[in-house]
Formats: C-alpha cells, structure tokens, sequence
C-alpha cells in the first residue's frame, strides 16, 4: 500500500502537481456562506480526498492544509459534510464559533491544521484510548515560527503525536515543523521538541485540556496519561487512518455523513469530471466585498481553574 492513492503507481507527474493548486475564495468572509475551494490546474478538487497524504515516495513528509493561522480565533475547518470539502467556520447554534482566549493563551498558539486523506472512523475502537474515531481528517499543529496563511499547505515533518479524548471521541493532535524551518533539519523526534522549545509540549497539552471549558464543556482527558507518544508511533497512527480513508473513498455507505466527492482518486465511488466539479464550484456565492466585524469575543479574556497542574515553566 504506498499510503498515498488507491493507484499504484502513481501516474506521471503527481508531484509536480502539488505545486499548481490554489485557493479559491466563496461567499463573505466573517459570514455563515464563506468559504475556501481549492483548484489544480484550474480544476476543482476535495482539500480531504484529492490532496495527497505524503509530498513524494519517499513519505519523509506530508502535507498540512492550515485551517487556523497562529494567534487567530476562528474555528475554521475542513467541512466533510459538503462537496468537495471546502474549508468553512464551524457554527453553534446558528452563530459563528471562536475559540475563547483562555488566560495566557490568544487563539490557537500553533497554526492549525489537518492532514488529507486520512480519516478518523468512527466504528473503529482505538485499542489504545478505548474510544471510537471522531469522524474528521487527522488534525495536526504546526509549531514552526512563520504564521501561515489560512488555506495554506504546508509540507511538514511529523514529530510525535498526543491521543486527546474529546467528549468521548479518540481526536489524534498530531505536532509536525514546516520542511522549510530554521529548526525542522534539527527537529526529528518528540525529545527533540522538548529540548529546543522548552515549555510548548506542555502549553500544547494544556490548551486542548481547557480550551472548551469556557462554553460550558467539561476538560478534555488524554489516552496514555497524557504522554506524547513519537514520531513513529504518531507515523503508525497515520497510516492507519489513511488506510480508513481509503475504504470510505472506494466503497459507499461507510459514512452516510461525509462527502466523498473527488476528482482524483482512482477507483472512488464518488469521482467526478472536472465539468461537474467545476459547475459546484460555480453554484457557490461569490467573493463579498462588505465583511462583517468579527466577533468582540477574539478580543476578551477568560480565566479557567486548572484542575490538573502542567509544568510550562519547569
């Protein structure tokens, strides 16, 4: 199995063609209808199913589509649920969601991400958090020193990997380094994180524990009791879910709820030309022009009791 696509080998020049996607911007930004399209070569694609996993054979690195820069509070994410899976805001109860500045934190204090054609499934019981998948991408942070660009994919080096529990979901965060960081050639293991970012494993850990206490949800737990695992533990965890991408891809029903529409991957259920992609991307409202204020809540404070301690300082 290359891990890559449900055809080996790959045919010409699929490489090359990571380079000649973009994204294309629909609806009003700050609004329920905005959304982030990609594009290869003027055809549209899924940001799930048509980018690859892995940036060549070798599978040294993946690719990371950012969905929140560093220090920014939008809740923006890849939508399974929607043709070729643009990027969207998450929505409760009908509004725009924000993660909440929990004190000392602002935003997401990594830039933000996941990685394509891997997939979570929820029928399957991780034998090492006793819990099902949580139905989305594996989610990554990228905690290279440049702020990126929302819709950006990154090419990443994976360096461990911390199995949160959330609401009784199995929810992987990975940690990986842009290819391209001062630090990423230093940078090969978990050990090597704590060493020269002394303090950023256990902010990290800390941030997903609390982040949702303040819209009333109780403390993310942690499979291992919170240990970061390596980075080839965290390679396992995502050849694994690649290996689940794969069977939603090729056969239908597996997960009524997630739009499995490509334009790429050979043997899918749910390839279409590039008209038909090209006619959903055209449906969709264009780019606005008068961009509603985001909300106050990206600029206020919100203080959490730690019910379990973290040494960021130790």
């Amino acid at each position: 199995s290359s891990g890559i696509n449900a055809e080996w080998p790959l045919r010409p020049g699929y490489f090359e063609w990571l380079s000649m996607y973009k994204v294309v911007e629909k609806g009003t930004p700050n609004s329920l209808d905005y959304r982030l399209f990609y594009t290869c070569d003027g055809v549209p694609i899924s940001s799930f199913h048509d980018i690859p996993l892995y940036t060549d054979e070798s599978q040294q690195y993946c690719n990371m589509v950012v969905e929140i820069p560093r220090w920014t509070n939008a809740k923006m994410e890849i939508s399974k649920e929607e043709p070729l899976n643009p990027i969207k805001q998450d929505v409760k109860k009908g509004k725009l969601r924000y993660v909440n500045n929990v004190f000392p934190y602002h935003g997401y204090i990594w830039n933000y991400g996941a990685l394509p054609q891997t997939w979570e499934d929820p029928a399957h019981v991780d034998t090492n958090t006793g819990a099902a998948g949580d139905n989305d991408p594996l989610d990554a942070v990228e905690i290279g020193a440049a702020i990126a660009t929302r819709g950006e994919v990154k090419q990443v080096k994976i360096l461990g990997v911390l199995a949160m529990i959330d609401e009784g979901e199995t929810d992987w965060k990975l940690v990986c380094i842009d290819r391209k960081d001062p630090l990423a050639d230093s940078m090969n293991n978990i050990a090597d994180v704590r060493k020269l970012m002394p303090g950023l494993l256990e902010a990290t850990r800390d941030w997903f524990r609390i982040y949702k206490v303040p819209t009333g949800k109780p403390m993310n737990d942690f499979g291992f009791s919170g240990e970061w695992k390596d980075c080839d533990f965290a390679n396992n965890v995502i050849k694994e879910t690649n290996e689940f991408w794969r069977k939603l891809t090729l056969n239908k029903g597996v997960a009524e709820d997630v739009s499995i529409t490509n334009t790429t991957v050979q043997g899918s259920c749910c390839k279409i030309t590039a008209d038909e992609a090209t006619q959903l991307l055209n449906k969709q409202p264009q780019l606005g022009t008068t961009i509603p204020e985001v909300s106050s809540s990206t600029q206020d404070q919100c203080f959490v009791t730690r019910t379990v301690s973290e040494p960021v300082c130790a």
